[in-house]
This record gives C-alpha cells, structure tokens and sequence, in this order.
C-alpha cells in the first residue's frame, strides 16, 4: 500500500517547501528537479514519528551544533544522500562524527529518517531543504568537519551541465564552511565530471588535494544505489578528496 507525500504536508507543513525565495525574484538555477511522488505506509508513519526527533526544519539562523546534538563531535554535512543506505553504515561505524543529512527528495529523506529513528542514531539529523540556503543561512563559517557528496546528478548533456552541483562559487561556500584539515569527499561514476570536480575543487581558494588525483577508495563508504548502477555499466567510480588548509 502507498501513500500520497500530501499526506506528511498536512502534518507538518514545513516538509512541503524545500527552498525559500522572496516574491517578484528569479529562480537560481538549481543541481535537482522536484518530483512528485508517492510514499509507502511505513515511510509516511516513519515521518510522522521520528521528525520531532530527529529532523531539522529551515531557519535562517545559525545552527548550534552542540545544542542539537548534545555534544562537541565534530560534524559531517552530506549533500544529497539518495537513499541513505551509505549513511547509515558511516553513521554507525564512524560514530565519533555528527552527521546532519540534507535531501530534497521526499522518498529517500523518509526512508533513512526511518532507519535513523528506529535504530536511535542519536549522532543523525536530516533536513529537506536545498542545500545551497542551509549552509548559507544555517551553518556557521568554520564549523564544519567534513562534506559527504555521493553521485550527485552529472547532467550529463551540455546544455544542462549548468545544474552540475560541483562548480564555483558553491566550492567556494563549501571551503568557507570547513574548519582547518577539514574535508570534502565527493564521488562519482561519471569520468568527465569526475575530472571536472579535479579542475573546480583544485582552482578553490584554501583547498588542498593530498593525492594530486583521485583518492584510493575509502574503506567506510557503503555502495549505493546509483553506484551499482553505474558499475553495471561499467563506468569507473572515481573518489576525490580536498582538505581544508
């Protein structure tokens, strides 16, 4: 059995926006294109039971972490985590982090919001709001241990390589966000993105890239979804890791 997302709206009319713009201005070219779709009943419960607890709504102020997580972890910001199955195994075995989650997407946001609540992964927060506000408006300069950001869209024709997520001046927000050796970890099957993230990241004021080229595979990133998609096809998954100077 499904159910429609209007559903969750209903109760909490907050998840229903997932970007804020001031009437009579143009609409920012964005990295994502909303679409409708339709909840199974355990997700639908799941939203209703663990948001309270573990969801953050958007508010333009800076966020503390230590009131939200009831500690002084440092925290890990993963932009756009699809179906979260890679993030609740880091959560998990990387617990000496904080992890606060950001999707757009209704579907994936409510199935790793059950994950999280059912198994009370009190070091998770999840938030459904365009990524480029939160971290404008809620994330202090500095703050930030590290940026997760796994097979983002690539976009693959020309004419929309302009909705591409990695490109300035988001690196630029990125590395103004990340304390000193903090890190930004990205990847993605898609080789001329790949090699594009290399260019972007690299011209970026205040990053550094360790390994020249791509990173060695890190051991603690689960597979996901679009991963096993993209290794059926046979493209090569490449890893790419900046550090904050």
């Amino acid at each position: 059995m499904q159910e429609n997302q209007e559903t969750i709206y209903q109760d909490i009319p907050e998840l229903k926006w997932v970007e804020s713009r001031e009437e009579g201005t143009e609409r920012e070219v964005k990295s994502y294109v909303l679409r409708s779709s339709y909840l199974r009943t355990y997700q639908v419960e799941a939203v209703k039971k663990y948001y309270a607890t573990y969801g953050l709504a958007y508010e333009k102020r800076i966020l503390d972490w230590k009131q939200i997580f009831g500690n002084d972890k440092p925290v890990v910001i993963e932009i756009g985590f699809g179906m979260g199955t890679a993030t609740e195994r880091i959560a998990k075995e990387r617990n000496q982090y904080n992890y606060l989650c950001l999707e757009v997407f209704l579907s994936g946001f409510a199935k790793l919001l059950d994950k999280v609540g059912s198994q009370q992964l009190d070091n998770v927060r999840l938030m459904r709001f365009d990524a480029v506000q939160v971290l404008t408006d809620m994330v202090g300069d500095g703050s930030v241990a590290g940026f997760h950001i796994f097979f983002p869209d690539p976009w693959p024709k020309k004419r929309q390589q302009k909705r591409r997520l990695i490109q300035k001046p988001f690196t630029s927000l990125l590395a103004s966000k990340l304390s000193k050796g903090g890190y930004i970890y990205c990847v993605t099957d898609w080789e001329e993105y790949a090699y594009q993230m290399l260019d972007v990241l690299g011209s970026t004021e205040g990053l550094e890239n360790p390994y020249q080229g791509f990173c060695p595979a890190v051991t603690w990133r689960d597979t996901t979804k679009f991963e096993k998609k993209g290794l059926e096809k046979h493209h090569p998954i490449n890893e790419v890791w900046f550090e904050k100077q």
